[in-house]
């Protein structure tokens, strides 16, 4: 059992991806004879930036929804995939507590936690529940239960903290206009949130373009929709996003 760190990793992405929705977006657009000449390969880097600017700026989202991007996450939380799995136009694929027993299993601690000085604390709770399980595991082997049939329910034992890990693959659309836009504001969860920005930062340089139009209400619309919950750091913010157009 051990503490981990976050990991992400883009495993794989759609090949000139502001091309790609630029040139879907012409189709929109385009009589029989442009058409023909769409993928051809005779249009330039300007005119597809201008496309990407014209489609952001109007809302006219779908041709973003052409591009798939594919990471895998390592170091997280169930507490966190419980929350990333609520953003429905994506797939995933995690680690399952039912096949792969989870004896000596690794953990998130959060730093509010060690800031508390709880951190001995917690790492003995987690031992604790590690113990527990494998107590279930035995108890369950005992009855003649193997394999899935013990792990299915010594898991129920298992603490939100305890490591996991998963694929994600989402179209561009999803990404730029949703979870990038959702997840990155600081309302949002620690854990989920260092999970965004690094999914950003190695996603950003594939199609800077594109990405540039991301962001929380308050960089993309200069205005936060959080109300009383506002964080009050627009500035802050604001200065994050625009170092990658820096970079």
């Amino acid at each position: 059992m051990a503490k981990v760190k976050l990991k992400v990793e883009l495993v794989d992405y759609t090949k000139n991806p502001e091309h790609l929705v630029a040139e879907m977006a012409r189709i929109c657009y385009a009589d029989n004879e442009k058409v023909s000449r769409l993928f051809s390969g005779d249009i330039d880097s300007a005119d597809d930036v201008r496309m990407i600017k014209i489609l952001a700026q109007s809302k006219h989202l779908s041709p973003f929804e052409h591009i798939k991007y594919s990471y895998v996450v390592q170091g997280v939380s169930r507490a966190l995939t419980h929350q990333l799995v609520r953003h429905r136009i994506a797939t995933f694929s995690q680690r399952s507590q039912r096949y792969v027993r989870q004896k000596d299993f690794d953990y998130v601690i959060p730093p509010t936690i060690e800031l508390a000085g709880m951190t001995n604390r917690f790492i003995e709770m987690m031992k604790r529940a590690g113990e527990d399980y494998e107590e279930l595991c035995m108890g369950l082997e005992k009855i003649g239960l193997k394999g899935e049939e013990v792990n299915q329910d010594a898991r129920f034992v298992l603490p939100n903290a305890c490591e996991t890990k998963i694929g994600i693959t989402m179209n561009g659309r999803e990404l730029m206009d949703v979870f990038f836009k959702e997840r990155l504001c600081n309302r949002a969860q620690w854990e989920i949130r260092d999970l965004t920005r690094k999914m950003l930062e190695i996603t950003y340089p594939t199609a800077p373009n594109i990405f540039s139009y991301t962001g929380p209400a308050c960089y993309r619309e200069g205005k936060c929709h959080q109300g009383k919950k506002c964080c009050g750091k627009a500035e802050e913010i604001k200065s994050y996003f625009e170092s990658f157009k820096r970079a």
